[in-house]
């Protein structure tokens, strides 16, 4: 006989409704609509609709792309734990879209970008590594660095050095 599963599926279904809300406030909170997070997450818009409506047939990929393309992380802990991990703060995630007015560095190296004053993660990053002999670490914001940083461990990549040069 098989055992019980310790969730009924009624309790199942209300905890992905439950994360599927958190996901569509947390996309509504950073104005950035259905089109573009589902773009950036690398999946169709009705897929992601159907993530924030709580359907439990979408895999659990999907859900962890969603969660990632808007600066949430899906963790798995013990009922036990009282020090879950925290989320991390704004300035760890990456955004859906790079705006070129807030990262000097990367508008400087966009310069042959025309009709946009956005980016997606990965065109920045690919600025970023095609033009990595052209950066001034030294004279990037903080905020850029720790993109930049954030793109290169989320995406990948390595030419782009951040920090001083070697001497």
């Amino acid at each position: 006989m098989p055992a019980k599963p310790p969730l009924s599926s009624e309790q199942s279904a209300a905890q992905l409704h439950a994360l599927g809300e958190q996901l569509r406030a947390r996309r509504k909170a950073l104005r950035v609509s259905s089109t573009a997070a589902a773009e950036a997450a690398g999946m169709s818009r009705v897929t992601l609709h159907r993530i924030e409506k709580g359907e439990p047939s979408v895999t659990a990929g999907a859900w962890a792309n969603a969660m990632a393309a808007l600066g949430m992380k899906l963790l798995a802990r013990n009922d036990e734990d009282t020090d879950a991990p925290q989320p991390k703060e704004l300035a760890d995630w990456i955004p859906v879209r790079v705006r070129l007015a807030d990262y000097p560095q990367l508008k400087a190296l966009a310069w042959q970008v025309h009709g946009t004053d956005t980016l997606t993660p990965v065109e920045a990053l690919g600025i970023y590594e095609r033009n990595a002999r052209h950066l001034d670490t030294a004279a990037m914001l903080p905020a850029e660095l720790a993109l930049l940083q954030a793109l290169r461990t989320a995406l990948g990549g390595g030419s782009a050095v951040v920090g001083p040069p070697d001497v």
